[in-house]
């Protein structure tokens, strides 16, 4: 019996709430690197990190934490990357990777090659997927299974090194489960603004309005949530300053597209008013079936269970 090399020989985490947490056990349990370091600003997580043995070492200092990496990976919130990046440049080694697990891409991907040093490859990364859990305790090490993880290639790279770094990390991502999809970083974002960005302005807007209404409590609020409103409360449980920054960093595309939704939502507001059954029914007919070619993908259970199936907590 054959035993997996690792494609990694050291890969260092920087952050370790949920999709940190998940892509260092993920990397240990199906040995996707060698010896694994979580480096973060908080002390309390690199305890708890200690105490759950995910990881072979922590580290506070930055710069100590990827010194000898061959893989680097954020998973910060996206607003943090450029000074984290500006801080460790100095300390990388060359030919060392660099990557991310952020939900925007155009922004991570300047801050990062503004800041890089000659010799390192820098590949933006984005694994789709999650839970609205945070923290060390929260990851598990199927998350990854049968998601997607889109990477975004530097455009203007076409050496060879590159070339083979870019089809390591998706090796990588291979390992720990994942589908690999390459696209242009600003299609991403797009594409992430209505699939994910929106759907969570949404939620947190349409939770925080049901806690405002004067004619309903919050107790009732609570009391009576029926299953759309509890999707909506489980989105809009995810972690506030992620979602902060991915607002901030991605805002032209949530712009675009919060633009587009809020002249459909006029419209049905339009046919409801004007009773327009026919209409409504057709749209209604519509949506549905994206929901069923979600499940058809593979990214969803019949029985909505946001992965949880996936992990032991």
């Amino acid at each position: 019996m054959t035993t997996q090399l690792p494609v990694f020989e050291r890969l260092t985490v920087i952050g370790c709430g949920l999709i940190g947490s998940s892509v260092v056990r993920a990397a240990c349990a199906y040995r996707a690197a060698g010896h694994i370091t979580v480096a973060d600003i908080s002390q309390t997580v690199l305890d708890r990190v200690t105490a759950l043995g995910i990881a072979d070492a922590v580290e506070a200092d930055f710069g100590k934490a990827v010194a000898e990496a061959d893989l680097v990976i954020f998973a910060t919130p996206v607003l943090a990357v450029a000074d984290v990046m500006a801080s460790i440049a100095p300390h990388l080694k060359a030919g060392a990777t660099v990557s991310d697990v952020g939900s925007v891409k155009g922004s991570v991907s300047e801050a990062m090659q503004a800041a890089a040093p000659a010799g390192v490859h820098i590949i933006p990364g984005h694994p789709i997927a999650g839970t609205e859990q945070s923290g060390p305790d929260a990851g598990f090490a199927e998350l990854f299974q049968d998601r997607w993880t889109i990477l975004t290639p530097i455009a203007a790279r076409h050496d060879d090194a590159y070339a083979l770094a870019v089809a390591r990390l998706a090796s990588f991502w291979r390992v720990l489960g994942a589908q690999v999809e390459q696209m242009d970083e600003r299609h991403h974002d797009l594409v992430l603004a209505v699939t994910s960005h929106l759907p969570h302005l949404i939620a947190y807007n349409i939770v925080g309005t049901a806690a405002d209404l004067e004619e309903v409590t919050q107790a009732e609020v609570m009391k009576y949530s029926a299953g759309g409103f509890r999707d909506f409360t489980r989105i809009a449980a995810s972690d506030p300053t992620m979602w902060r920054d991915i607002f901030v960093a991605n805002r032209e595309a949530v712009l675009d597209v919060l633009g587009r939704f809020t002249e459909d939502l006029q419209a049905l507001s339009r046919a409801i008013r004007w009773g327009e059954a026919e209409k409504l029914h057709e749209l209604f007919t519509r949506t549905r079936e994206i929901r069923r070619g979600v499940i058809a993908l593979g990214q969803e259970s019949p029985e909505p269970n946001f992965g949880r199936d996936r992990g032991k907590h």
